[in-house]
C-alpha cells in the first residue's frame, strides 16, 4: 500500500512544486517605481511673454497674419509665463543651432536629473543593470544612452536601449521595455531617461502648422529608477498594474498627422496637420476599449453590457432618435488620472471622453501652464504634481494616457504602494496652484495687433 501511495504522492508533489515556481517566479517579475526625478531648468530660461515676443518679433518670416495665429495660438494654448525653453532662445541662435547646442541641452538635463535621483535614492550608478533612453527629435553617435554610461561610469554588462523617433509617448514604450526585460532579468534595476530635443528643432519658418510647435513644446525631462526586486516592493512608491498600446501607423491619415520635417524654404520643424485630433481620437478610442477589462471592476463591466444591450433594443428601427451610446465609468477603475499635456484642447477632449471633473483635470492643466508640454516626460510632472499636492494614497490607483507622432496612443495603470508627499520641481510654487486665473497676458499685452491692417501694419522698433 504504501509503494503505491508513494508512486502517486511524488508526481503531485513535483506538479506542485513546478506550480509554486511558477507563481513564484511571477513575483520577481513585477516593475515598481523606486524614484523619479523630473529637470527643472534655471529661472533665466524662462520664456516670459516680452522674451516670447522678442523671439516673433526678430523673426524675418512673420507677417501681420502670422503675428495674430501665433497670438491666438498662445492665449488658447494653457500655457503660462514660466515655461522654459532652450539655450539657443537666449543666445538668439535659434535659426542656426549647432550640434554642441543641442548636444549641451541634453546633457544640461542627464546631469541635473540623474544626480539627484541617484543622491534622492541611494542606488550607484554601478547597480544599474537596465537603461532605457528616449530622445524622439534627434540622435548622435555615441547615442545619449552612451554619454550616460560614460559620464556615470556604468558595469560594462549595462543592457542599453537607445529609443528615437517615438513621440510624445515615448516614456511608457521605456516603461513596458523595462517590464519586459524584467521577466527574464531577476532582481534588477532599471533607469528610464526621457526629454526632447528642441534646440535643432525650434522652427524658424512662417507655415502655421509648423508654428504652433514652438507654442506648445518646451524644455523638460524626467528620470525614473524601476525595479522588480521583491525585497524593495515595500520601499516602491508605484506597482505597475497593466500597460496597454495603441499603434496606428498603418493608417495614411494618422501617420502623417505629426511629423518632423522642412519646410519649403529649408525650415526643420514639427508639423501638425488639422486631421491630429481625429486620430488621436481614434486611437483614444481603441486604446481604451483594450484597456477596460484590465481595469475596471467587474460590476462596471457588466453594467456597461447590460446598458449596451439596452442601447441596442431601444435603437433598433429608430433612425430619428439617436441616443448617446453608453460609456464607462473609469473614475471606477482608477482614482487619479495622469493626461499627457499635449495642449489644453487634448486635456479637455479626455476630459470629456472619461467624463472626468476639475479636480480629476487640475494636474495636467497646472503641468501644462507651469511647465508646458514637455513631450515624453509631460506625464512624470503631472505625476509629481499630484505627489506635490498629497493626492496619492496607499492603495490607490493612477490610470496614465498618453499620445504621440505614429499615430499612438499608450496607457498603463499604477498601484500607490505607499503615502507619497515629495514635492519634487513643483516644490517652489505648489503653494500658489491652482492659481486663480490661468489667462495668458499676451491677449492684454499685444491684443492691439488683432486690429492692424496689412496694408499699413509695421513692426515696433
Amino acid at each position: 500500500m504504501e509503494p503505491l501511495v508513494l508512486l502517486f504522492a511524488l508526481p503531485l508533489l513535483y506538479l506542485l512544486v513546478k506550480i509554486w515556481k511558477h507563481f513564484d517566479a511571477k513575483r520577481d517579475q513585477q516593475c515598481y517605481i523606486l524614484d523619479y526625478q523630473c529637470f527643472k531648468p534655471t529661472d533665466d530660461r524662462m520664456l516670459g511673454t516680452e522674451l516670447c515676443r522678442d523671439l516673433m518679433m526678430r523673426s524675418k518670416n512673420l507677417g501681420l497674419e502670422e503675428f495674430k495665429f501665433l497670438l491666438k495660438a498662445v492665449v488658447n494654448s494653457g500655457i503660462g509665463e514660466q515655461t522654459y525653453g532652450p539655450g539657443v532662445v537666449f543666445s538668439a541662435t535659434e535659426h542656426r543651432p549647432s550640434l554642441l547646442d543641442a548636444i549641451s541641452e541634453m546633457e544640461e538635463f542627464f546631469q541635473d536629473s540623474l544626480q539627484k535621483l541617484f543622491d534622492k535614492s541611494g542606488v550607484s550608478p554601478s547597480e544599474i543593470d537596465i537603461l532605457v533612453v528616449n530622445i524622439s527629435l534627434m540622435t548622435t553617435s555615441p547615442s545619449f544612452a552612451s554619454r550616460i554610461i560614460n559620464r556615470y561610469k556604468m558595469r560594462e554588462d549595462v543592457k542599453v536601449f537607445n529609443l528615437t523617433g517615438m513621440g510624445c509617448s515615448a516614456s511608457l514604450i521605456s516603461v513596458d521595455l523595462v517590464r519586459r526585460m524584467f521577466k527574464s532579468y531577476k532582481d534588477s534595476y532599471a533607469i528610464v531617461v526621457t526629454s526632447e530635443s528642441l534646440t535643432p528643432n525650434w522652427y524658424s519658418g512662417n507655415e502655421r502648422s509648423m508654428i504652433l510647435a514652438n507654442c506648445l513644446f518646451r524644455t523638460g525631462g524626467a528620470a525614473v529608477l524601476l525595479t522588480n526586486k521583491r525585497s524593495l516592493k515595500n520601499k516602491a512608491m508605484f506597482k505597475l498594474k497593466c500597460l496597454v498600446r495603441t499603434h496606428h501607423g498603418a493608417l495614411d491619415e494618422s501617420f502623417g498627422c505629426c511629423v518632423q520635417k522642412e519646410d519649403d524654404q529649408g525650415n526643420l520643424g514639427i508639423y501638425l496637420g488639422k486631421n491630429l485630433p481625429k486620430a488621436a481620437t481614434r486611437a483614444f478610442t481603441d486604446n481604451l476599449r483594450e484597456i477596460s477589462p484590465n481595469i475596471l471592476p467587474i460590476t462596471e463591466i457588466f453594467r456597461l453590457a447590460l446598458l449596451t444591450i439596452l442601447h441596442k433594443i431601444t435603437s433598433a428601427g429608430s433612425s430619428k432618435l439617436r441616443r448617446p451610446k453608453p460609456a464607462a465609468n473609469f473614475r471606477a477603475g482608477a482614482e487619479h488620472f495622469c493626461l499627457h499635456t499635449g495642449g489644453k484642447a487634448v486635456i479637455d477632449g479626455v476630459g470629456k471622453s472619461l467624463s472626468l471633473t476639475e479636480y480629476d483635470l487640475e494636474p495636467a492643466r497646472m503641468t501644462l501652464h507651469r511647465f508646458g508640454n514637455t513631450s515624453a516626460s509631460s506625464l512624470w510632472y503631472v505625476l509629481a504634481y499630484m505627489e506635490a499636492k498629497k493626492r496619492l494614497r496607499k492603495g490607490e490607483r493612477v490610470l496614465m494616457i498618453s499620445f504621440g507622432a505614429g499615430f499612438k496612443c499608450n496607457s498603463c495603470l499604477w498601484e500607490v504602494v505607499r503615502d507619497l508627499g515629495d514635492a519634487n520641481v513643483w516644490g517652489d510654487c505648489i503653494d500658489s496652484y491652482p492659481p486663480e486665473s490661468l489667462a495668458n497676458p499676451f491677449l492684454e499685452k499685444y491684443g492691439w495687433i488683432q486690429q492692424e491692417d496689412i496694408a499699413t501694419f509695421k513692426l515696433p522698433e
